[in-house]
């Protein structure tokens, strides 16, 4: 039987769509159901305003060329296809960098409180992969701004009545429904293999709950803490979309995780130093003698040996983030270079801060996160170096999702396969999809891919929801009874672990998982150590199976442990999907860095020169098959142009940079498609 209309089922209830996350990319998805007219419920596992895109510093990127450099929309898609090392598909890339003027245009109309020029207009900084001041930006704070203004974009929705075709209001139904403080336990598969909703858990109080939904989007962030430390927030497990992964959904580019080039070293968790300080003049640097130990003050200028300078003069300290992580890593941990005698590297302003004008512009443009140095690491910025090293930062791989091109090369809009993950009726946007970065992350690409996709990702749930002929609601409700009852079961099971036969300490394996993860699938990889990786993973699995529950409570409350065991079997499921893409993609492309291969440094090994046909150029789609993850590949959409040599300017000592031919590569030329590099 078919909806009675698009709003009401035949029982009268209010179709809905569902939203898991509220960060930037969920509640742009909500914003564009609601234009749509589509109700929705929506479900954070934190409070909206603290949902993780709160912690993003630098910016967002749009090609506005208020400068005057000759930038456009084209060099920004190059641009990131370039630094993605041509591994993401094309047409969502193209989509993404033609929309990203007009979306930083709206956030300015919605309040975001951009730094601006004396002149009025809005100010662009640098950051990692371009020539071009490209990147908008709200101090250091930039997430938090524009996480905030939409989520007073949905605050509205929340007070607006649902209202039928005819205009009439149902009454006691809003836009939309929050729900703060639930997570995600399972999807709500018929037998067809649609998604028909959710099930998910009151953290408040343990309460479990089935959803119904004419169409779902998972907005829920990275994998973070699958590499115990990090510069992400402890809700960033990826168990949703792990849940998503092992109920058939397909994992894509795993492998490929982005270590940023400056955190904070500690020993708790790895705190971000934003791009935009390099964006905004801060150098890197260590003492050119190996054995010097005194404070970074101290140390002239003709002792510092600026290396990411010297290897990349044109781009100087803002290589993409890949690279600088790489040339940091080797320079510390290599080399033997470190900072006051620590395995650390310096991030400087201080030669910005000699005046009391200089400080002040330093101070409007980057408080915030010079502020958390400060707090964490207990010196003042403005007059010390800051000690830095890289940390793991964000996820390229994430749920696949598909796309239709359109007849100018970006997205057709409203197609319901854009966003589409392989569960029909199921879409991810933001951090939790793969889409838009391929091998590396250009930086403040992040909150643009995050509020494009929800752009996208809305419009196509509604002509998703459009085409079925019957609704969620109008199905059995032996269906949802049935997914409630599992999960509920599987919980009451793993609080039940207690005594002598469940001797592991959850939090214990983590950690466990934790530091083997980010010391031996991050920055360099090597098989002999990813080999081991995966024999451990095994151990570590038998082992989640013996793992407590730790405190059983009481009836009627939460059981904060209970919960971590289920993200953590997530995190062990992602670990393992993430290493072996790792081991078999036998090549160095973006993030994924295998020194063994790479010719730079064995430029007489064939291995080394050679490629991995069966892989390159190619996504890695990771299957759940009931034990582990099981590989396969497909080709990447090259269409609009074609493989290019990836080349930023390296010189050895004492040569002159390598002349590049592309547009975006000369700052002030305007860029024509199909003008490559130089193929490889």
């Amino acid at each position: 039987m078919a909806a009675k209309s698009s709003i009401l089922t035949q029982s009268g209830q209010v179709r809905r769509a569902i939203v898991v996350g509220g960060g930037l990319g969920g509640l742009m998805t909500v914003i564009k159901l609601c234009e749509a007219g589509v109700p929705v419920d929506l479900l954070s596992l934190v409070p909206v305003k603290r949902s993780h895109s709160v912690c993003a510093q630098g910016g967002i990127n749009a090609s506005v060329n208020v400068k005057g450099e000759g930038d456009s929309p084209y060099t920004h898609f190059y641009e990131t296809v370039k630094g993605g090392d041509f591994l993401a598909n094309q047409p969502p890339c193209k989509g993404m960098a033609d929309a990203a003027p007009g979306i930083v245009f709206m956030l300015d109309r919605m309040g975001v409180p951009f730094n601006r020029t004396p002149e009025g207009n809005l100010d662009f900084r640098r950051f990692g992969g371009t020539l071009f001041h490209r990147t908008a930006f709200a101090g250091a704070t930039t997430g938090q701004q524009l996480l905030y203004a939409l989520d007073e974009q949905v605050r509205r929705y929340e007070t607006l009545d649902v209202e039928d075709e005819r205009g009439v209001t149902v009454p006691g139904e809003k836009m939309v429904r929050k729900f703060e403080f639930w997570d995600l336990a399972g999807l709500v598969l018929d037998d067809g293999g649609v998604c028909r909703g959710v099930v998910a858990q009151d953290l408040k109080n343990g309460e479990m709950r089935a959803f119904r939904g004419d169409a779902v989007c998972l907005a829920t962030g990275g994998p973070g803490l699958v590499f115990g430390r990090s510069t992400n927030s402890i809700i960033n497990t990826g168990a949703a979309a792990a849940i998503a992964y092992k109920q058939g959904a397909i994992y894509a580019n795993g492998e490929f995780i982005q270590v940023h080039p400056t955190a904070i070293p500690a020993a708790d968790k790895l705190r971000l130093i934003s791009e935009s300080v390099r964006g905004e003049g801060g150098r890197v640097w260590v003492p050119r003698d190996r054995n010097d130990r005194r404070h970074g003050r101290d140390i002239p200028e003709s002792e510092r040996y600026y290396f990411l300078e010297e290897r990349y003069p044109r781009y100087r300290n803002l290589v993409p983030r890949d690279i600088a992580s790489r040339e940091i890593f080797r320079t510390v941990i290599h080399e033997g270079y470190s900072a006051e005698g620590e395995q650390a590297a310096y991030l400087d302003v201080t030669h910005l801060c000699k005046t009391a004008a200089g400080k002040s512009a330093v101070r409007k443009k980057l408080e915030g996160v010079l502020e958390i140095y400060e707090k964490f690491a207990g010196a003042d910025p403005y007059e010390n170096p800051m000690k830095i090293f890289p940390a793991v930062h964000y996820s390229m791989g994430g749920l696949w999702v598909d796309f239709e091109k359109g007849a100018d090369g970006s997205l057709k809009p409203g197609s319901a396969r854009n966003q589409a993950t392989s569960i029909p009726g199921l879409y991810a946007t933001g951090e939790s999809d793969y889409q838009y970065h391929g091998a590396n992350r250009l930086g403040a690409n992040s909150l643009l891919s995050c509020i494009y996709g929800g752009m996208v990702t809305g419009p196509a749930m509604a002509t998703w929801r459009e085409s079925q002929s019957k609704s969620a609601f109008d199905l059995s409700s032996s269906l949802f009874e049935t997914e409630h009852k599992r999960r509920v079961d599987e919980y009451a099971a793993l609080g039940k672990r207690t005594g002598a036969d469940f001797p592991v300490n959850p939090y214990q394996l983590h950690e466990k998982l934790g530091e083997m993860m980010l010391q031996k699938v991050t920055v360099e990889r090597h098989n002999t150590e990813l080999d081991g990786v995966l024999a451990s993973l095994q151990d570590m699995k038998a082992d989640w199976k013996k793992a407590a529950a730790l405190d059983p409570g009481a009836k009627g409350t939460i059981n904060q442990p209970t919960v971590f065991l289920r993200h953590l079997d997530g995190m062990l499921a992602l670990a393992e999907l993430i290493t072996k893409g790792a081991r078999e993609r036998e090549e160095c492309r973006g993030a994924h860095y295998k020194p063994a291969l790479d010719p730079e440094l064995h430029p007489d090994d064939p291995a080394a020169v050679g490629r991995d046909d069966a892989r390159w150029l190619k996504t890695t789609l990771a299957t759940f098959n009931g034990e582990g993850p099981t590989l396969s590949y497909e080709g990447v959409d090259v269409s609009l142009e074609p493989l290019a040599r990836r080349d930023y300017g390296k010189v050895a000592a004492a040569t002159k940079p390598a002349a590049t031919t592309h547009p975006s590569d000369v700052a002030g030329a305007t860029p024509s498609p199909n003008t490559p590099d130089g193929v490889s």
